[in-house]
C-alpha cells in the first residue's frame, strides 16, 4: 500500500515566527519540511543557506527535505548534510555526472534526490533512476513566485512513475509547484507520493495548521 507524504515548503512560512509555524505544521500531520535553497544564479531568487537549515533542525522533529537549486551543488552538499539535511536533491541540469553526485550524497548520510525543470525530459533521469531515493518533478519553473501549475507535468509524473515501477524502485516521487487541493489529487492519481506545498499550507485563511491538515487528508484519503 502506497504511503503518501506532505512536505510544506518552509519558504512560505513567517520567518519571524518560524518555530511556531513548524510546530503548527508538525501537529497537523506534515511528514517532511521542504527547504528551497536558491543561489540567485541557477535561479534568479536568493533564499537560505546551511545556517538556516541548522537552525531549522533545532526546532523540527520531522525530516528536512533540502532542494538545491544551485549552479554547483558539489560545492555545497557537504555543508547542508552537516547542517542537518535528511534528503538532498540536486538538479539534472547542474550535474554533468549525475550518478557520481548521487553516490556522494549517499556517502554523506543523506537520501539522494534528483530533480528536473519542466522543460527537461524525463529521459534525462534514465542513467540515475536505479540509484536514487527520490525523484522531484517541478510543476512550475523554479525561482519565480506566483506561477500557475503546469498541467502538462501530470503526464511527466506518470511517465516517471512507470519507469520507477519497471525498475521496482522504492524511490519516492515528489512534486513541487502550484500544489493545492485540486492539483495534489491530479498528481497523486498520476503516481506522485510526496507533495510539496507552500501557499496552500502556510497562507491558508485559517492558518498553517488547517492548511496542512486539509491537504494531508487529501493526500492520504
Amino acid at each position: 500500500m502506497t504511503e503518501y507524504f506532505l512536505a510544506p515548503s518552509i519558504i512560505a512560512a513567517d520567518f519571524a515566527n518560524i518555530a511556531a509555524d513548524v510546530a503548527a505544521i508538525q501537529s497537523a500531520g506534515a511528514d517532511w519540511i521542504h527547504v528551497d535553497v536558491m543561489d540567485g544564479h541557477f535561479v534568479p531568487t536568493l533564499t537560505v543557506g546551511p545556517l538556516f537549515v541548522e537552525s531549522l533542525k533545532r526546532v523540527a522533529a520531522i525530516p528536512l527535505d533540502v532542494h538545491l537549486m544551485v549552479s554547483e551543488p558539489e560545492k555545497h552538499i557537504e555543508a547542508f548534510a552537516k547542517a542537518g539535511a535528511n534528503n538532498l536533491t540536486v538538479h539534472v541540469e547542474t550535474c554533468p555526472n549525475l550518478p557520481a553526485m548521487v553516490e556522494k550524497i549517499k556517502s554523506l548520510g543523506c537520501a539522494a534526490g534528483v530533480t528536473l525543470n519542466p522543460a527537461t525530459p524525463a529521459s534525462s533521469l534514465d542513467s540515475v533512476l536505479p540509484l536514487v531515493d527520490l525523484v522531484l518533478v517541478m510543476s512550475v519553473v523554479p525561482g519565480y513566485s506566483g506561477q500557475k501549475f503546469m498541467p502538462e507535468m501530470v503526464t511527466k509524473v506518470a511517465e516517471i512513475r512507470n519507469k520507477l515501477n519497471a525498475l521496482r524502485s522504492p524511490a519516492r516521487l515528489e512534486v513541487d509547484g502550484g500544489i493545492n487541493a485540486e492539483t495534489l489529487l491530479l498528481m497523486k492519481n498520476a503516481g506522485a507520493d510526496v507533495f510539496v506545498t507552500g501557499s496552500a499550507a502556510f497562507k491558508h485563511p485559517n492558518g498553517a495548521f488547517e492548511g496542512v491538515r486539509t491537504l494531508k487528508q487529501i493526500a492520504v484519503g
